[in-house]
């Protein structure tokens, strides 16, 4: 299929990065057993992607912000435009050799995302979007899963680590989505999540304590895709909420219910502890 020129740029930044983070994770699988251990090598692999990415980039569109997660913000004369990126998604699956991770890149026109890729080099998987010109999946076009009911449906969700976010108020939405879905995942990417809710894969996911190279690219592909994205309220604050919910319209309203149900039984559990 045809893409345009700005895609084009972003798909061979993220074929470029993702050659590097393939190589390197051969790397990280052989350390493993080592005594030393991954972790500084990991690190070294995430900032190396992403000056890969920003440096494809700027060859193209130098005036452009860059946002990234390892480098934070890049000024650039051309204040309209943003890119942001994520140049390795599920770094602590990379870590461990899981091969579950991703490249992730969006481009922001005067605060809307425009277009948005999500690669993941393990298994040469590329989700692409346009605004108003659909989401594909190695050129061939997706869309939401289409089923209502949410017994049969499979959800993806982030769980907070100890002493990070509110494990109360997650416990408390983990077990209403346990309660209504037919299952619960956790795949540790989520830039990859909301790509799979975009593909049919999962039906709906939410996550909290998010940062905007986290969903810009997933955001786009779900509602290109067909499906409806927002903050955990159901409103458009996904970036100054540092949060998401997505799925097809019936999984995306009922999913937004039963965390509001959630959140009051925690308030409720709070004030009587």
């Amino acid at each position: 299929m045809l893409h345009s020129a700005v895609l084009n740029v972003m798909i061979k930044a993220a074929h470029r990065a993702g050659r590097s983070l393939k190589r390197d994770l051969g790397e990280v699988e052989q350390l493993q057993v080592s005594l030393k251990g991954p972790g500084n090598f990991v690190t070294a692999a995430d900032r190396r992607a992403e000056e890969i990415v920003r440096e494809e980039l700027s060859k193209a569109r130098p005036a452009y912000v860059f946002l990234g997660e390892e480098g934070g913000v890049r000024e650039g004369s051309d204040k309209t435009h943003r890119w942001i990126v994520d140049p390795l998604d599920g770094t602590t699956n990379f870590l461990h050799g899981i091969p579950h991770f991703a490249v992730s890149i969006a481009l922001e026109r005067n605060g809307v995302i425009v277009a948005g890729l999500t690669y993941n080099p393990a298994n040469d998987e590329l989700f692409v979007a346009e605004r108003g010109k659909g989401a594909f999946l190695n050129n061939q076009r997706i869309r939401v899963a289409a089923r209502r009911r949410l017994d049969d449906a499979i959800v993806g969700c982030g769980l907070p680590h100890y002493g990070r976010g509110d494990l109360r108020l997650a416990c408390h939405e983990i077990i209403a989505a346990q309660q209504s879905f037919a299952g619960l995942r956790r795949y540790g990417s989520a830039a990859l999540d909301l790509a799979w809710v975009a593909a049919g894969r999962l039906d709906a996911y939410w996550e909290r304590d998010l940062s905007p190279w986290d969903m810009a690219a997933g955001l786009l592909l779900v509602r290109e895709a067909g499906g409806f994205a927002s903050d955990l309220g159901g409103g458009e604050a996904i970036f100054a909420k540092c949060e998401i919910a997505a799925g097809n319209e019936t999984m995306h309203r009922e999913l937004i219910r039963l965390l509001r149900e959630a959140g009051k039984q925690a308030s409720v559990q709070a004030a009587t502890a």
